[in-house]
């Protein structure tokens, strides 16, 4: 697919853009049943052609494979998202405020859609109807460049998307699909301005800071998840144990798993053997400080899993069975160890003391701060947002799960009855 290719499909996306932004409520959301119906439908065709991506990708990891992976579970799943998405409020056209002058001039804001958006994504083929499903819903038209290796299965979900639109009226468009996976095609919608409103990247650092750097129009920064859960000194045990497990091997592939746990040394004795036994249960590869590894159990020492940290494991997205452990003094350290290797993404306390709650949700500077509860929650579909675009790590637009909202803007409708300025 040459540049020209990539600009045509740009120039139908913005085209289509203008009538999907005035499209009504119930016929976007007769678009979307017919989406879920049709992946229902199609629901062994579709794990078909995730086969062949799979096949071509089997040397790539379990973890790289369990994000690549749609099953019928996951597309029950994505059928689930839609069906929420459908039951959500339709944003465009809500009034935000309104004005009314002494003189009688009517001054309101309006919700309206951003426009065309753009979405380079790498291994994650249900992204592709997660993104599609909220930008129909918000009156956006999509460019969807997903990586090589769910090729197979991204060509078949965007026709599916087509498909229904077309089948309910609604341009299809509004729904691009770049079909050429060489490095230049990212290139060349970087620069497309003049098209695409917003870009969305959703991969590895190397893709996001590439965007970040070389996109000529406003672009989300995010997805990258070096996520902390910090156990008080005042926590219960048990209960931190329990979320520190399930932040982690939940699906230990996805942005919000963590990655590293701190623990106050006054709990240490106890807490650490016991956290380290439960994760050597669940075969998680585990980095430890000096300070911790002392406290492990002389069976665990020789175990090939268990090793002594270096500066590389703490700052680091391991999106795997693996796990970095310090212990710190105080509640104070943790927050400075978390300020200097945190991605802004998610971050987690397990305490009962409710002002060393209250001082790390008000100094911990992210995405989500969770308190008692697993890092697993920073998700769209977990806040009520039916799925979501990204996490945005940003601070100007959107932060956080992007769901409907964050994909509108909005517009100033002034009503006069033959006002002038003075």
């Amino acid at each position: 697919m040459s540049t020209k290719s990539v600009i045509t499909k740009a120039e139908k996306a913005k085209s289509a853009s203008y009538e999907l932004g005035i499209t009504s409520t119930a016929k976007k959301n007769k678009a979307l049943k017919l989406l879920a119906d049709n992946l229902k439908k199609y629901s062994a065709d579709i794990i078909n052609e995730n086969k062949k991506d799979l096949s071509i990708s089997k040397n790539l990891g379990d973890a790289f494979l369990d994000r690549l992976e749609l099953n019928n579970k996951r597309i029950e799943d994505l059928i689930n998202q839609i069906n929420k998405i459908v039951k959500l409020p339709d944003p465009i056209g809500e009034i935000i405020d309104k004005n009314i002058r002494s003189d009688g001039l009517k001054i309101s804001r309006v919700k309206v859609a951003l426009g065309v958006i753009g979405v380079i994504y790498e291994s994650r083929p249900n992204v592709t109807i997660d993104i599609a499903s909220l930008c129909l819903k918000t009156g956006n038209s999509v460019i969807l460049r997903g990586g090589k290796e769910s090729f197979h299965t991204n060509l078949f979900l965007s026709k599916l998307i087509r498909s229904s639109l077309s089948s309910v009226g609604i341009n299809k468009e509004s729904v691009q699909f770049i079909e050429n996976t060489e490095r230049s095609t990212i290139n060349d919608l970087l620069k497309m301005d003049k098209h695409i409103d917003l870009m969305i990247p959703r991969g590895g650092e190397q893709l996001i800071n590439l965007v970040s750097k070389e996109s000529t129009m406003p672009s989300i920064v995010g997805g990258i998840g070096v996520t902390h859960l910090y156990i008080d000194k005042s926590a219960d045990l048990k209960q931190s144990i329990e979320i520190a497990i399930n932040s982690k091997t939940q699906r230990p592939s996805v942005c919000n798993a963590l990655d590293t746990i701190l623990v106050h040394k006054k709990i240490a004795p106890e807490f650490t053997p016991s956290i380290i036994s439960a994760l050597n249960t669940k075969n998680v590869e585990i980095k430890c400080d000096p300070s911790t590894f002392s406290l492990i159990d002389k069976n665990f020492k020789d175990n090939m899993n268990i090793n002594e940290a270096t500066e590389n494991d703490w700052g680091t997205e391991f999106l795997s069975l693996k796990i970095s452990i310090k212990t710190v003094e105080s509640l104070q350290e943790a927050i400075e160890h978390i300020k200097k290797y945190g991605s802004g993404h998610t971050e987690a306390i397990t305490a009962k003391d409710e002002v060393a709650r209250n001082i790390f949700l008000k100094e911990i500077d992210a995405s989500a701060v969770m308190s008692n509860a697993s890092t697993r929650f920073n998700d769209g579909g977990e806040f009520g947002l039916g799925a979501e675009i990204a996490i945005s790590t940003n601070k100007f637009h959107a932060r956080g799960p992007m769901g409907l909202d964050s994909l509108t803007s909005y517009k100033w409708i002034v009503e006069g009855s033959g006002h002038i300025r003075e």
